[in-house]
């Protein structure tokens, strides 16, 4: 008999509210406030953070800057007064300015105001806007990121066909995720500054390079860091081009000295991705991340640390069997506090570092020590004294910052952005289930209820499949694949944390590769049957549902779920691995994930046995397929190729295509859309 573990667990803001409360509607997702970036202040007495809200009429969004005192008081918003959204807040290093950029003449600049929020004046006005800003620590200069054009357009080229449209491409990477390229490259340059001035031109410590710091597209100010001294910059570059960027995931750290003007790569030779760099305090040490594997974008990610007088570097947390994250140093240097993936849950944890640097020592003897325990998600850290701000998650609630006790692991809320429309919303009871899959392993799977779930009614349920396809189904909260939303719509979620997935061991996450088709459409399908033994579970109303991977893998079960569902929706999914392979953009993950290019000799396996569109004879379910024109990740010819298939074997289909949208929909009309039409076509087959 299978062992099932019931933990239940019911995420409430606060007691019984005195009114009536309603359920999730996606219009009510697009008014939560989103907070980020939180920074705490040179004396740890204030935190400062952004948050954005959006316009639903006006299809966009503005965020701006709180400021709260750590030891109580209502939160401020420093920056409501003015009309555009503000970014990357840093406090000033004597704590008397906050540093923050805003759009001006549309270029975005460097701005200061008190931490009152009060006197804001704009301090710089460089030729272009400017991002990924900083102060050095020694407050004598300002470091921040610039667009460079050194490529040139075919007007360029041919001046006098100055109306010609059209772009010569020579190599590969010319469009990435969502962009193609532009003909620049994003520099790292400093400045002088002084008491709110910037006192002399922008020096560029990338000059002639066409390569870009932060790594495009989604690295950001974590990847560029002052040594405590303000005298060395460390940025992080992948520092090839072309067809070799395409099969590469070598970034690498480089240290550019002030005074000399050089750059030296402090990380040549470990040719895996190297990220995110922070000094200790007192500058002696460097702490990065490091994946190992060349060309594997989701391995596990290792603290390294580096002596910077001597130069020796160490793993610190290489023999854990855990994936780090957001590295933060205590303030005496001698420990190292980072985020860690548990079982479906992201937490905090502390570690002892200030010996292991010691020559003599053979290999590290510290551990990491779990500083919190729960069902929630840690995304961010930062140090206050004896206590650390995070911003947590779960699946019922969006991000708040917290108080931890480092002590104890004691948890305080300390911001309340979405309180009053949280407290008048009922959530969902959220289940965490273990279930044993087809080859007798234990595989923790998250159960979502209705709020008014009835045990004496039966419903429909959803398989939700995760993307990734290295990416836990964690306790995050989505704000397009968001269960509670499911839930609240009459749907019991079924969310299996299949092979693949990361927080169970770096043997689970590597399961997936070379075997998209394998084992995890065996832990889909396990989950699924399981649930669908409730009594309230109707075992005729199932559906399954997901994106990228996740919609992979909808296109997959189409072909071989055996009646089990009455209807699928795929976003973004891959269909046809050969087609796609030829149209992706980044090739080190077919590589991985795929094995390689379909021409290769041997083939590939996934190719014959893996690829969706190989078992489309046995397609015969209604299928909704979503896909965006800008995703170059997975180009939407994969999305048109499977809703022509459905469409010529006369299988109810519905194809919705969004011409301004990438993998993501990141807009609230379309994101609105996108929920109306995903929950009517799941309605008209499922209920």
């Amino acid at each position: 008999m299978k062992r099932i573990i019931y933990i239940i667990l019911v995420f409430m803001w606060c007691s019984a509210t005195p009114y009536a409360q309603e359920i999730l509607s996606p219009e009510g997702l697009w008014k939560l406030g989103r907070l980020s970036d939180p920074q705490v202040s040179p004396d740890a007495k204030t935190v400062i953070y952004g948050v954005t809200r959006y316009r639903i009429e006006d299809n966009k969004g503005k965020r701006s800057l709180y400021g709260k005192k750590i030891n109580g008081g209502e939160a401020n918003c420093l920056t409501c007064d003015m009309e555009a959204s503000v970014y990357n807040a840093r406090w000033r290093p004597d704590g008397q300015k906050i540093g923050f950029l805003t759009n001006t003449s549309d270029k975005m600049q460097l701005w200061e105001m008190n931490p009152d929020g009060t006197d804001k004046q704009q301090v710089s006005d460089f030729e272009k806007s400017i991002s990924n800003f900083s102060y050095a620590p020694d407050g004598g200069h300002i470091a921040f990121t610039m667009l460079v054009k050194l490529d040139s357009t075919v007007n360029d080229m041919y001046p006098d066909l100055p109306h010609a449209d059209a772009r010569i491409i020579d190599d590969l990477m010319y469009r990435h995720w969502d962009s193609w390229h532009d003909y620049q490259y994003s520099y790292l340059f400093y400045a002088p500054y002084n008491d709110g001035e910037v006192t002399g031109g922008p020096v560029d410590v990338m000059e002639g390079e066409k390569f870009d710091t932060p790594l495009n597209p989604f690295g950001g100010a974590e990847h560029i860091t002052w040594s405590p001294d303000g005298k060395k910059l460390v940025y992080v570059s992948k520092k090839s081009t072309g067809k070799e960027y395409a099969l590469s995931t070598n970034s690498d750290l480089y240290q550019y000295d002030l005074q000399s003007r050089e750059t030296v790569n402090i990380t040549e030779g470990m040719d895996g991705y190297d990220t995110d760099p922070v000094f200790s305090p007192n500058g002696e040490t460097l702490a990065w991340l490091s994946m190992a594997r060349p060309g594997f974008e989701s391995d596990k990610n290792v603290i390294w640390l580096m002596d910077t007088q001597s130069g020796l570097k160490r793993s610190a947390t290489g023999n854990v069997d855990m994936s780090a994250s957001h590295v933060r140093w205590d303030e005496d240097s001698e420990k190292v506090y980072f985020i860690g993936g548990v079982e479906a849950t992201y937490q905090v944890f502390a570690m002892e570092v200030n010996n292991l640097l010691d020559s003599r020592r053979e290999v590290p003897d510290a551990e990491p020590v779990a500083i919190t325990k729960g069902i929630h998600n840690y995304y961010d850290i930062v140090v206050a004294d004896n206590q650390l701000i995070g911003t947590k998650a779960s699946m019922s609630q969006p991000i708040e910052l917290f108080r931890i006790d480092v002590k104890n692991g004691g948890e305080e809320i300390f911001t309340v952005v979405n309180k009053e429309q949280l407290d008048a919303t009922e959530m969902g009871k959220v289940e965490k289930r273990i279930v044993k899959t087809t080859d007798g392993k234990d595989m923790l799977t998250w159960v979502i209820y209705p709020p008014d779930f009835d045990p004496e009614k039966k419903y429909p349920a959803l398989l939700y499949c995760q993307g990734g396809p290295q990416s836990a189904v964690s306790q995050f909260f989505s704000y397009r694949w968001n269960f509670q939303l499911m839930a609240a719509h009459g749907y019991i979620v079924v969310a299996p944390n299949r092979r693949g997935l990361p927080t169970f061991g770096q043997d689970w996450n590597d399961q997936i590769s070379g075997d998209w088709g394998g084992q995890a459409m065996k832990d889909y399908l396990a989950a699924i049957d399981e649930v669908a033994k409730e009594p309230y579970v109707d075992e005729n109303r199932l559906g399954a549902v997901g994106a990228s991977y996740g919609g992979y893998s909808v296109y997959y079960l189409a072909g071989i779920h055996e009646g089990r569902f009455k209807t699928f929706i795929s976003h973004c999914g891959l269909f046809n691995l050969e087609s796609w392979y030829g149209s992706t953009e980044e090739l080190f993950f077919a590589n991985w994930d795929i094995g390689g290019p379909y021409w290769r000799e041997p083939q590939p396996v996934s190719y014959e046995r893996f690829s969706p569109h190989k078992f489309v004879k046995d397609w015969d379910t209604p299928i909704l397929v979503v896909h965006g024109e800008k995703d170059f990740r997975v180009p939407i010819n994969q999305g048109m190729e499977a809703f022509q298939v459905a469409q010529i074997k006369g299988i109810p289909s519905r194809f919705l295509y969004f011409p301004e949208e990438g993998h993501w929909v990141l807009s609230p009309q379309n994101g609105i859309l996108w929920h109306r039409v995903f929950f009517d076509w799941l309605d008209s087959y499922l209920k």
